[in-house]
């Protein structure tokens, strides 16, 4: 069944439209041209700030052009991952998304749900010819995925609305009021290279491949396999075993994605190499049986390949193996107020050593480069965070850098339009939506910082698998949640004040 046969047929329609049109992070130019096309089709206000987010601005259907304005939110981008082996390039294939049962996912990459239900809602209630609303605007932001370049640089005195309908949740039936803040953790080692002893050595693989992965904020708490993590922890365990050397070591690739594969090659000597499957054999028993429940598909491989011409010594080897073993990765506190919710954590979401280039004279240097995503609802727990991470690699003379910080956003004091949103659900689906405080970067944050009065509120369908090739949308849930916001809409038409 083609999207375009799902109902709300409107939303489907242009969520199909956005999967045909490349948008991965920092590439949004082709998407947002067709959103300004589209409004100018429709008589719709639209313009741009200098940033390059989409303002759109709706006039209030007849009689009800004195009630609260509204701002209507989401992102743009979307986070580029494939499984290995898909051929894709996100910057100029088409997603090809489908219908698998009561959810549409995509073939080998992820979807772009995430936000792109968030958007093509957006752009069914503001092309659309008979809702009712109130006066309407729409904040579509750029480059969220990568840095929330958009919302930081967002134009002030740009909006007239007093509420802010986020809709970047992946839960339908929740409403969320709060959301932690994050910060990049970026660390840079120069490393100097020796020659390899070619008559002695053996150059080995050594592959983790088959997590899960998933997101960073959302996903942090289910217990799953980091790749960068689980490859350490190899490595060190076989350095305990033999002399290993390390030429090449390549996880992740996304900051704010649990990376599902992680890859090395190591140098050992020669004499060693009869041993090396008995060695393997317990460390990838004992992995498999701490997270055979959470990943079933995990799997740690050996391959023998070419030996380099340069290798890490032992030392700056061993050095690395316990900087990674000892920085903090994955839940680091749950929170006192809020039962069930993740105060702090931290990703290491990307490790790489780069040698230097076939052309360039000197071929015994390379760099050792990490990138984290560190979270939390308090500022000064997530700096603490940042704080051991450079702990841990200034102790072997890594340059450690904390970029992009922006902060959480807290519940409202005012409970009005929480008990707003809950009333209209309880009157459509006879449930009051359970409140949450999402573990994630949602943009609230920057946004209240930038127009202080808005009331704000989150809400979406039900996703699963975001920034990951497991990514889908659940086809129920996006009826749903299109229902919700359309009554939302209606009910707020009516009313001048909270």
């Amino acid at each position: 069944m083609p999207l375009s046969q799902l109902q709300p047929a409107s939303l489907w329609h242009y969520f199909s439209v956005i999967c045909s049109i490349p948008h991965p992070s920092k590439h949004e130019e082709v998407l947002v041209a067709f959103i300004l096309e589209e409004a100018q089709k429709f008589g719709v206000i639209a313009e741009r700030d200098r940033i390059g987010n989409v303002r759109l601005s709706k006039s209030a259907s007849p009689g009800c052009e004195s009630a609260i304005p509204m701002v209507l939110q989401s992102h743009i981008d979307m986070v580029p991952q494939k499984n290995a082996g898909t051929e894709h390039d996100f910057e100029t294939d088409p997603i090809q998304a489908y219908v698998d049962g009561d959810w549409v996912t995509a073939k080998g990459t992820t979807l772009g749900a995430d936000n792109g239900i968030g958007v093509a809602a957006i752009l069914a209630v503001m092309f659309s010819q008979d809702l009712q609303h109130g006066p309407i605007e729409a904040l579509l932001t750029v480059d969220e995925e990568a840095g929330m370049t958009g919302a930081f640089e967002l134009k002030e005195d740009w909006f007239d609305g007093k509420l802010l309908l986020n809709l970047d949740t992946e839960e339908e039936g929740e409403l969320y009021v709060g959301c932690a803040g994050g910060v990049d953790v970026n660390v840079r080692w120069p490393v100097e290279l020796i020659s390899t002893q070619s008559n002695v050595s053996e150059a080995i693989k050594i592959s983790v491949t088959g997590l899960k992965g998933g997101h960073s904020g959302i996903d942090i708490h289910k217990g799953r396999g980091n790749a960068n993590k689980l490859l350490n922890r190899v490595l060190l365990m076989l350095s305990q075993q033999m002399e290993i050397a390390i030429v090449d070591l390549q996880g992740g690739t996304l900051r704010n994605a649990i990376p599902r594969e992680a890859f090395a090659t190591i140098v050992i000597p020669q004499e060693a190499k009869p041993q090396l499957d008995a060695l393997m054999a317990p460390i990838v028993d004992d992995i498999d049986d701490e997270y055979s429940f959470v990943e079933s598909d995990l799997s740690i491989d050996l391959s023998s390949v070419a030996l380099p011409d340069f290798i890490m010594d032992q030392q700056a080897t061993l050095g690395l193996l316990h900087a990674i073993l000892a920085c903090p990765n994955g839940v680091l506190r749950n929170s006192d107020r809020f039962e069930g919710v993740v105060e702090t954590s931290s990703n290491l979401g990307i490790i790489s050593l780069e040698c230097a280039d076939e052309d360039q004279s000197d071929k015994n240097e390379a760099l050792v480069s990490l990138k984290f995503m560190t979270r939390s609802l308090k500022d000064h727990a997530r700096d603490s965070a940042v704080q051991r991470i450079r702990s841990c690699f200034e102790l072997i003379g890594a340059e450690v850098e904390a970029t992009g910080a922006y902060p959480g956003w807290s519940p409202s004091e005012n409970p009005a339009l929480l008990e707003s949103m809950q009333s209209v659900y309880q009157s459509l689906y006879a449930s009051v939506p359970n409140t949450q405080i999402i573990h994630a970067g949602l943009e609230c944050g920057l946004l209240g910082a930038k127009y202080p009065h808005w009331d704000m509120i989150s809400f979406g369908p039900t996703i699963t698998g975001a920034h990951s090739p497991d990514e889908q949308v659940n086809i129920p849930s996006v009826e749903k949640f299109w229902d919700y916001l359309v009554a939302t809409l209606k009910h707020f038409s009516n009313k001048e004040t909270l």
